[in-house]
């Protein structure tokens, strides 16, 4: 086993990466409860979530640990499980059995990308600062949803939105664990958002607020049964060929694209394994966290992907696969916590979903905001996910703005081919959807 992960070589032991496998476990642990939650509204049984969470969670990270051999984590993905719940379902009125589907062929195609070495090209089309704008705008847009589903934004007649009643007791539970998780991460507590659900749900429970487990099976109990979501994507996957499911499909992919290349690079350059700015095993890493998604889509989750909380356990001194083989074990044995799931309210997962949006909008300062044709797009792209309630179409309006102002610039010699491409789909992408 040492020799196999290469301990002498990367200066580790079983004791160091078991410790970064449970500190890198502790700090994502909150999906766990957090994505049940979020596909629980678009109509999912949120028991059977909880076990495909923590099953791709487990096999994912098992396939990055043994085949890749990184230090990195996987679990679905916070603003795809938005994505997928509020836009796709909610939002397009897709059957979640559909976006299911999506969600696999997403990651079939991405399989096929990887193999065939496609999908560095297709990233090399995107603008960086595209890239940055996505992921600041997906942060915005999950903050947005945390903000709402607890009541400290409101909907408003006169002014569309309004600042909700702070002085109602669940409203106040939740901006206390906001408060508390801040804290503990300005602190440099690397799991303070799990800690901070925590926090919150045991004040709750004192204030009554949030159901008290009355003994043992209120905490630990039976598996719950994958049943109602198992193979869904699998009986409906004909459903995927429209051109709104198209451009559902081309969302999953594009942002499961960038999250993944992103974490990888910022995991392994942590753990001092770039080499000459270059990823090694780099078709290995990419593969797992597609195949992860084939996986998760199975047994009935959204995408799943990389998560850049696998930083905390490279801060420990993880600098194995065996580090996400310990993470992939702790998710197995979470599968006997669900009835926790009683106990983890909206005021508890509210905050973990606007810290979520604060990490993710940091991204945005690494857009060229003086240069007004990266400006306009990049500017519309962040804009428009939370006041559309819609990533897609934030995606679609931001990649539609990009080789106008470019073109009109004179920089139409930077924009690659495929953009004109994108430009067109999401173009007909707003014909069809209207």
């Amino acid at each position: 086993m040492k020799k196999y992960f290469q301990f002498e070589e990367l200066g580790t032991s079983y004791k160091t990466e078991f410790t970064a496998g449970l500190t890198t476990f502790l700090a994502m642990a909150y999906i766990l409860f957090v994505n049940p939650a979020v596909l629980g509204d678009a109509g999912m049984d949120q028991g059977a979530v909880f076990v495909a969470t923590a099953l791709a969670a487990a096999v994912g990270s098992l396939i990055m640990g043994l085949v890749a051999k990184y230090p990195v984590v996987l679990a679905p993905g916070m603003g795809l499980n938005a994505f997928f719940a509020y836009t796709v379902v909610l939002g397009y009125g897709i059957p979640w059995e559909s976006a299911l589907a999506g969600v696999l062929a997403s990651g079939i195609i991405f399989i096929i990308l990887t193999l065939t070495g496609i999908r560095e090209k297709i990233i090399n089309a995107i603008p960086s600062n595209l890239k940055m704008a996505v992921g600041a705008g997906i942060g915005l847009f999950i903050a947005f949803i945390g903000l709402t589903n607890a009541g400290i934004v409101v909907a408003d007649e006169a002014t569309f939105l309004a600042l909700g009643d702070v002085m109602s007791p669940s409203v106040l539970l939740t901006i206390f664990g906001l408060v508390v998780s801040v804290i503990l991460l300005t602190k440099g507590i690397r799991a303070g958002i799990f800690y901070g659900m925590i926090t919150t749900a045991i004040v709750g429970m004192f204030f009554g607020l949030v159901p008290v487990p009355t003994g043992l099976g209120d905490i630990v109990g039976s598996v719950p049964s994958i049943a109602p979501t198992f193979g869904q994507a699998f009986l409906h996957f004909g459903d995927i060929f429209t051109i709104e499911m198209l451009v559902v499909i081309l969302t999953f992919l594009f942002v499961d694209f960038f999250d993944t290349a992103g974490t990888l690079m910022a995991v392994a350059s942590q753990a001092g394994l770039v080499k000459d700015n270059k990823l090694p095993r780099a078709g290995k890493a990419l593969f797992s966290d597609s195949a992860a998604t084939v996986v998760g889509a199975t047994v009935g989750t959204s995408t799943t992907t990389s998560y850049v909380e696998s930083t905390a356990g490279v801060g420990v001194g993880g600098r194995t696969g065996f580090t996400a083989v310990v993470a992939a074990g702790f998710f197995l044995l979470a599968l006997f916590f669900s009835p926790l799931l009683g106990i983890v309210t909206t005021e508890v997962t509210a905050p973990a979903l606007i810290i979520v949006g604060v990490l993710m909008a940091n991204q945005l300062k690494n857009v060229e905001w003086d240069k007004f044709e990266i400006a306009v797009p990049a500017f519309f792209t962040v804009l428009m996910m939370p006041i559309t309630y819609s990533i897609a179409t934030g995606i679609a309006i931001g990649f539609i703005f990009y080789p106008i102002t470019m073109i009109v610039k004179g920089r139409a010699k930077e924009i690659n081919p495929i953009m004109y491409g994108l430009f067109v789909i999401f173009i007909l992408y707003f014909i069809f959807l209207n």
